[in-house]
């Protein structure tokens, strides 16, 4: 067995990263984690003052970090261009991809078409264009790691979310169907479905969701971030497929 320093580090150091939603909770959280292991990071989101504060926040607390990025938003066209013009021309390429963006969604009954139509664009069709450019620059040098950020919504599929319960059913198809298609150019595809995750998607005040992470009932977006560091953490020859992540006591 490895030095556990080498083990979780020699898969990320100098890699090139892209994390969608990587301003914020999941996204955020495992940019920092990755940085802090030498990787050369890709962080963006819709929000100007969120990109701020993070980059600010991650180049202060690492000064010799190679961060990059911009606000975009995963919907727009003309944004993903600029997003993989940066991976092309000062990045030199991508290694990882981490799709994490992604926006939370009542039911039918409780939002109007026009809303579900830009969730949908955002947690579905955002995946599948950030893949497909991924992968376009993966398929040449025959490696690269996609990991699809679901949720454990895919298996509650509670009443009360039927819209973005659907967008994460569809991950999980997506998923796994990517993963027949691009494995055999040696290109790992993983789904990792959290349960409950302190962010701006869950209901409460951040005051009540860090007493359900107290209880046990949620976790933090650090646990996330550690999570994914292990699935992208292990050789070439262990492809970890799926990974389920639940608070102690979120009983699913």
């Amino acid at each position: 067995m490895k030095n556990l320093n080498e083990y979780f580090g020699s898969n990320i150091k100098q890699k090139n990263i892209v994390i969608t939603g990587g301003t914020t909770g999941i996204g955020k959280a495992t940019a920092e984690l990755l940085i802090s292991l030498g990787a050369r990071v890709l962080i963006f989101g819709r929000d100007q003052e969120d990109f701020d504060a993070t980059f600010e926040e991650i180049t202060a607390k690492y000064p010799d970090a190679a961060l990059f990025g911009a606000p975009a938003d995963v919907t727009n066209e003309e944004d993903i261009k600029m997003i993989f013009d940066i991976v092309d021309l000062e990045m030199g390429g991508i290694d990882i991809l981490i799709n994490n963006a992604g926006l939370p969604a009542q039911g039918i009954t409780d939002s109007a078409n026009d809303e579900w139509k830009y969730v949908i664009d955002t947690n579905i069709k955002g995946y599948i264009d950030f893949a497909q450019q991924a992968v376009s620059r993966m398929k040449s040098q025959k490696s690269g790691h996609i990991v699809n950020v679901g949720s454990m919504s895919a298996e509650t599929q509670s009443g009360e979310s039927t819209i973005y319960v659907t967008t994460k059913l569809a991950i999980r198809g997506f998923t796994s169907s990517l993963r027949k298609e691009i494995n055999p150019l040696e290109i790992k595809v993983s789904l990792i479905e959290p349960g409950a995750v302190m962010s701006d998607m869950q209901p409460g005040t951040k005051e009540e969701q860090r007493e359900k992470i107290e209880k046990l009932e949620m976790l933090e977006a650090d646990d996330l971030a550690m999570s994914i560091l292990f699935v992208l953490s292990q050789p070439k020859r262990c492809d970890i497929v799926t990974m389920q992540v639940r608070p102690l006591l979120q009983i699913i």
